[in-house]
C-alpha cells in the first residue's frame, strides 16, 4: 500500500484532498482510493440493537392499540373483522413509522427528530385510515380509530423515551458510541471535540483528528483535546480505515468546502461512512436553521429567535395561568412555610429583593425569607468566602441561613412566590435567571443578551447545575436560551425541573 498511501498523502498536489478522488472518479472504490478493502453500509452494533429494540416495542404498541381499540369498542365482544383488523394493526405501523422515518440511523438516539418521527407516523396512519376507508367504503368504526390511534402514538413515544434510557445507562458505561474522526483547523477542531466529549447523548466518540495549522507542524505524537492527531486533512479516508471509523465530522477548513467537501462525501459514500459537517454556526438550535437550495446551492437560513409575536403573547397567556393553577395548588404547603418560618425566626415572611427584569426594567423579586433578619448586613463579613462562580455570592455553610431556610432552599419551596412575579408579568416559569443590579453592571456587552426576555423561575441554568455552574456556563446557557426558545424546549426544563428539585443538586 506504500506507494498508494504515498499518492493519496497528496505530495505535490495542491489540493491534497481532492487529488485522488479526481484520478478515480466519482464511482472509485476503496481499492481505487489507495485503500485496503473495506466494509461497505458501516452500521454500528448498538444501532442494530437499538432499530431491534424500536422494532419490536412498536410492533408490541400497535397490537396493544389495535387489541384495546377492539376491546373498547365493542365492549369486550369484538367479532371476526376487528380481530383481524387489531392482528394487522402492528404490521401496518412498523411500515408507516419505516415511511416516516422512524429507524434512520441519523435520528436514533439523539435529538428530537426520533420523537417527531412518531408523531410524523400517526398523521400518516391517521391520513392512510381516512383515505382506505373512503375509497374502499368500508365503515371503520370511530370507536376503534379514536381509541387506537391516540394509544399507539402513546404507547411508541413512551417506548421510544425508554429506550432513550437505556441508551443513556449504555453510553455512561462507555458503550454504544459511534467512532468519529474530526477534521479540519486546529483551533476549529479543538472545539468540536470539547463540545462532543461534553455531549455524550451525541452518540460520537472522538478517536482521531485529522488537522491542518499545528504549530510544530509535525503530526507524530500530537493530540488535540486528548485526541490523537493522524495526520493532516488529507488523510481523512486513511484515518477512517485506520480506526474503522463510522462518522466523519468536518469542521471549519478553508480547503474542505465546495467540490472538495462534494468529493469527500462520494468517498465516504463509497466506504459506507457518514458524513457531518458543522456550519461554523455556535449555540443555534436546529428548528432555526432551514436549508434553502439556491443556484445550485444550498443556503443555510437561520431563523430570527422568537422573542416577540403571537409566540410570545402565547407564553405570557399560558405563565399566568399556569402561575395562579400552581399558586392554588401549593398553597396549603405555603402557608405551612410561612408560619415555620415565623416561629423560628422572627421576621418578615416574605424577602424582597431588586432584579433586573427584560429589557433592563427593575422589579421588585419575592421569595420566603431563608436567613436571618440582618442577613444583608452580614454579607460585607462573608464576601471572601464566597463558593459562587465569581459573580454571583454563594456559600455551600451559609450561616445567615436558618433551618427552615435549609430546608426550603434543598427543595427549592423558597422560590414559591416569585409565582406572584409571573402573575403580574415581570417573570416567566422558565428563562434565563434573574439578575441582580450588581451583576447587570458587571455584564459584557453578550451578557447583556440575557435581558431580552424576562428573567424565569427555573430555566437551563437550574436543571444543569444551578450553583455549580461557572458563570461562564450559566451565561452559556442562558444565551442558548434565549436565542433557541420554543414551547416544546419549555416543557423539556419544565420537566427536567421535577427532577432537579428532587435531587436538590446544587442547592445550597
Amino acid at each position: 500500500m506504500g506507494a498508494e498511501v504515498t499518492e493519496y498523502a497528496g505530495v505535490g498536489r495542491p489540493n491534497p484532498i481532492t487529488g485522488p478522488l479526481t484520478q478515480a472518479g466519482a464511482g472509485s472504490r476503496s481499492l481505487r482510493l489507495g485503500l485496503p478493502p473495506m466494509r461497505q453500509g458501516v452500521s454500528s452494533a448498538w444501532v442494530r440493537s437499538y432499530r431491534v429494540r424500536a422494532l419490536g416495542l412498536d410492533l408490541l404498541a400497535g397490537l396493544t392499540a389495535g387489541v384495546c381499540g377492539a376491546w373498547f369498542r365493542f365492549d369486550g365482544y369484538p367479532n371476526a373483522t376487528y380481530l383481524a383488523l387489531a392482528a394487522i394493526t402492528p404490521l401496518v405501523w412498523v411500515l408507516t413509522v419505516a415511511f416516516a422515518d422512524g429507524y434512520d440511523h441519523r435520528i436514533l438516539g439523539s435529538g428530537t427528530m426520533e420523537y417527531r418521527a412518531i408523531w410524523s407516523a400517526v398523521l400518516w396512519l391517521t391520513a392512510g385510515t381516512a383515505f382506505v376507508s373512503y375509497v374502499t367504503k368500508a365503515q371503520v368504526a370511530r370507536g376503534f380509530v379514536l381509541t387506537a390511534i391516540p394509544l399507539i402514538l402513546v404507547l411508541s413515544e413512551v417506548c421510544r423515551w425508554v429506550l432513550r434510557h437505556w441508551l443513556g445507562a449504555q453510553r455512561r458505561d462507555g458503550l454504544c458510541f459511534s467512532p468519529t474522526v474530526v477534521v479540519g483547523r486546529v483551533d476549529s477542531v479543538a472545539d468540536m471535540v470539547r463540545e462532543i466529549q461534553n455531549n455524550p447523548a451525541s452518540g460520537l466518540t472522538v478517536v482521531a483528528a485529522c488537522v491542518s495549522g499545528l504549530d510544530s507542524g509535525d503530526y507524530l505524537g500530537s493530540s488535540v483535546g486528548g485526541v490523537p492527531v493522524y495526520g493532516g486533512p488529507e488523510t481523512a479516508l486513511l484515518a477512517v480505515n485506520e480506526y474503522q471509523a463510522e462518522v466523519v465530522a468536518v469542521s471549519s477548513h478553508p480547503d474542505l468546502v465546495g467540490h472538495s467537501l462534494r468529493r469527500l462525501g462520494w468517498a465516504l459514500e463509497e466506504l459506507g461512512v457518514d458524513l457531518v459537517v458543522s456550519p461554523g454556526i455556535v449555540e443555534v438550535a436546529g428548528p432555526r436553521l432551514t436549508l434553502r437550495p439556491t443556484a445550485g446551492m444550498s443556503l443555510l437560513h437561520v431563523e430570527r429567535p422568537l422573542h416577540s409575536g403571537l409566540r410570545a403573547v402565547g407564553k405570557m397567556l399560558l405563565d399566568r395561568v399556569l402561575a395562579l393553577s400552581i399558586t392554588f395548588f401549593f398553597l396549603p404547603l405555603m402557608v405551612s412555610v410561612a408560619i415555620a418560618i415565623k416561629l423560628e425566626n422572627p421576621g418578615p415572611v416574605f424577602f424582597r429583593q431588586t432584579r433586573i427584569g427584560a429589557q433592563g426594567r427593575p422589579f421588585g423579586m419575592v421569595k420566603f425569607r431563608s436567613m436571618v433578619t440582618n442577613a444583608e448586613a452580614l454579607l460585607a463579613d462573608l464576601a471572601e468566602e464566597s463558593d459562587g462562580n465569581g459573580i454571583l455570592f454563594k456559600m455551600k455553610d451559609d450561616p445567615r441561613v436558618t433551618k427552615v431556610g435549609k430546608f426550603i432552599r434543598r427543595f427549592s419551596i423558597d422560590e414559591l412566590p416569585q409565582l406572584i412575579n409571573v402573575v403580574r408579568g415581570e417573570m416567566s416559569l422558565i428563562g434565563p435567571r434573574p439578575p441582580l443590579p450588581s451583576e447587570v453592571a458587571e455584564y459584557e456587552s453578550d451578557a447583556v443578551r440575557r435581558l431580552h426576555v424576562r428573567p424565569g423561575m427555573t430555566g437551563l441554568w437550574q436543571v444543569s447545575g444551578r450553583s455549580d455552574l461557572s458563570w461562564e456556563e450559566s451565561l452559556r446557557l442562558d444565551l442558548w436560551y434565549v436565542d433557541n426558545w420554543t414551547p416544546i424546549l419549555d416543557l423539556q426544563i419544565l420537566v427536567r425541573t421535577f427532577k432537579a428539585v428532587l435531587r436538590g443538586s446544587g442547592a445550597y
